[in-house]
């Protein structure tokens, strides 16, 4: 191994280690909560090394945001890889969305968090992690494709508008506010089963047999 390569590992794992610790912290409270200077002390580096790996925290938050999204994509890309029909592959999407916010809450409340007015545009993580998300949305659409073709989705419907719908319907209910849920405690229901219905409820609507 020659001499850069081995810098460039050890700069790689250093890179990686910043990461993993400001990810620590930003799990464990909001971002505000969190300073560079605690990121620092929490990697046993100090605040200017720190700054030679990530601009500033919003580049570190967004990062750690993309770490989130590689594991969504992956996820929806086994989905694609299953041999079923097509409206079983966007149905294995949408509890795949579902089974990522059990499995990884923190990534989700980060990806969510992301997206609001805090970040600024000219974040360079900004463009990756919008094509991050649109690979996402991307595979569901080649899942609602693969249903018209297979003649299990309706053929009258736009593959491109049907992604949007759902990826919207998936985060909007996986993002809910907490008064929401207790509405439907109320009620009686479990936002386990609040999630379930909804694709008893959007399934028919894009099912072949419904034309």
């Amino acid at each position: 191994m020659g001499i850069s390569e081995r810098r460039q590992r050890e700069k790689e794992k250093r890179r990686t280690e910043i990461l993993d610790a400001a990810e620590r912290l930003f799990f464990s409270r909001n971002y505000e909560a969190v300073s560079m200077d605690e990121i620092a002390q929490e990697v046993e580096l100090n605040k200017a090394t720190l700054y030679l790996y990530f601009k500033n925290k919003e580049a570190l938050y967004a990062s750690i945001v993309l770490r989130g999204i590689e594991i969504l994509k992956e996820k929806y890309s086994e989905c694609m890889e299953k041999d079923v029909l097509g409206i079983e592959k966007v149905t294995l999407m949408g509890q795949a969305y579902y089974q990522f916010s059990k499995e990884h809450p923190d990534y989700l409340r980060m990806i969510h968090f992301y997206g609001s007015e805090r970040f600024s545009k000219e974040n360079p993580c900004t463009a990756e992690i919008g094509q991050g998300y649109g690979t996402c949305r991307q595979i569901l659409r080649d899942a609602i494709q693969a249903g018209m073709n297979d003649g299990t989705i309706r053929s009258d419907i736009d593959p491109f508008l049907t992604s949007m719908y759902l990826m919207i319907s998936f985060m909007n209910i996986l993002s809910m506010e907490e008064k929401w849920k207790l509405v439907i405690e109320a009620e009686g229901f479990t936002f386990e089963q609040f999630t379930h219905e909804f694709f008893r409820f959007i399934t028919p609507a894009i099912s072949c047999n419904n034309q």
